[in-house]
């Protein structure tokens, strides 16, 4: 994917705003003598931006404009160092709810419907975002928040909500205690946008199947807007992302040069328009692929597959490298195998070496026993290590409202 000349023209005029500023980018690109960027070769010879950068510039050291035009901030969460702080200025928040009524027209949404937000509010971008956007469009908003599962599943009936707004893993503990209470002929709902986090196929299943909904997948991140930069279609064959307001390219992780479009590497993100806090060329370490030729849907916008796992989520046990990717297609495999598991790395002090621990679930109908043992054969076959692993009934493995948090490193 190669910058039009318009993108161009926004990205030099990026460059020129920030290097008249004291932000954290500002006296980087001046002191590398970074004055503009004219062309293709340019742009790559810019650095990349990272999330530990924005660290090192926290509180508000990547601000590119003055207090006075800051009407909000978000941050991450800080679950693993210092978290990070974005400015927004009204431009901003104005162009985020765009990009976001633009992904709910993709999905089909319209004023007539009624969307129940469950993501976080406050500090995280989740909540606002979903809501602003459906301020914008018009729709009606039911702004309840994670968590009291009793009062959504009220609300979700009395309100005959009609969209449902979550991440995958708290879509999934709505659906299943929506199919174990029998409420199914008593909800609206016609479709589901789901964000967040990387959901598996099997999960996929599982939630249209209890909801008998439609699915899509919206993408997003705090640094860059937050959730709405992209979404999934009805032809259900990646994202389309919003390219007029920022630009996509696709790495090598290992060594930072971009890959032809097609091909599997890390989304780095250009913010071309952003105000408060603009990005260029940041690594997000989610991994996807631009997929090439326009959608059979109709839309002009370029498309993202949808994401596969992130670089830094690879660990590595007996000298392998693996993604939890690869274990949840593995499970899939499978019959009668859910959509939930855990993964544990511990380390065997008698044996001295490190232990692969997968916890599936499994429905009733199936023999545990054997089901584990297949398992098993195809790990071993297939990624090169023997895991220990144990089938437990559906449902036994903890739900979350949020995230889940499926791999545990409990190795020194």
């Amino acid at each position: 994917m190669k910058l039009s000349d318009k993108q161009l023209k926004l990205v030099d005029a990026q460059i020129k705003r920030l290097i008249k500023t004291d932000s954290f980018y500002g006296k980087k690109y001046r002191e590398l003598g970074i004055t503009g960027c004219e062309c293709e070769e340019d742009f790559k010879k810019l650095p990349f931006s990272s999330k530990d950068e924005l660290r090192l510039a926290y509180p508000l050291g990547i601000q590119a404009v003055d207090d006075k035009d800051v009407v909000r901030i978000h941050s991450s969460s800080g679950t693993t160092g210092k978290p990070v702080i974005i400015p927004y200025t009204q431009k901003d928040v104005d162009d985020w709810a765009t990009m976001f009524a633009r992904c709910y027209e993709t999905a089909g949404i319209n004023k007539t419907d009624r969307i129940q937000i469950t993501p976080g509010y406050g500090l995280w971008t989740a909540g606002i975002g979903f809501q602003a956007g459906c301020e914008k469009l018009g729709a009606m908003a039911v702004p309840m928040g994670p968590g009291n599962t009793e009062k959504q599943l009220q609300m979700m009936i009395d309100l005959k909500t009609t969209v449902i707004a979550a991440t995958s893993s708290y879509a999934l503990l709505l659906s299943e205690e929506i199919t174990k209470r029998g409420l199914r002929d008593q909800i609206f709902l016609k479709k589901g946008v789901i964000g967040s986090e990387r959901w598996s196929e099997t999960m996929r299943q599982t939630i249209r199947r209890n909801l008998g909904i439609s699915l899509y997948d919206i993408y997003g991140l705090t640094e860059i807007y937050g959730p709405g930069i992209g979404i999934s279609c009805d032809e259900e064959n990646g994202m389309h992302y919003w390219d007029d307001y920022i630009f996509i390219e696709i790495i090598d992780p290992v060594t930072g040069e971009n890959v032809p479009d097609g091909e599997s590497g890390e989304i780095v993100i250009t913010t071309l328009v952003k105000e408060g806090a603009p990005l260029l060329r940041f690594r997000t370490h989610d991994l996807s692929r631009i997929i090439p030729g326009e959608c059979k849907c109709g839309s002009k916008y370029p498309r993202l597959d949808i994401i596969s796992g992130r670089s830094d989520d690879m660990f590595k046990i007996h000298g392998v490298n693996l993604f939890p990717s690869q274990i949840e297609a593995i499970l899939g495999m499978v019959d009668g195998v859910g959509s939930e598991y855990r993964i544990i790395l511990a380390r065997d002090n008698d044996t001295k070496k490190d232990v692969l621990h997968i916890t599936a679930e499994a429905e009733g109908r199936v023999d545990f026993a054997q089901t584990g043992m297949s398992l098993t054969k195809l790990c071993k076959s297939r990624l090169g290590v023997t895991p220990k692993i144990a089938i437990v009934p559906v449902g036994s493995l903890a739900r979350s409202e949020k995230k889940t948090k499926r791999v545990d490193d409990q190795r020194s």
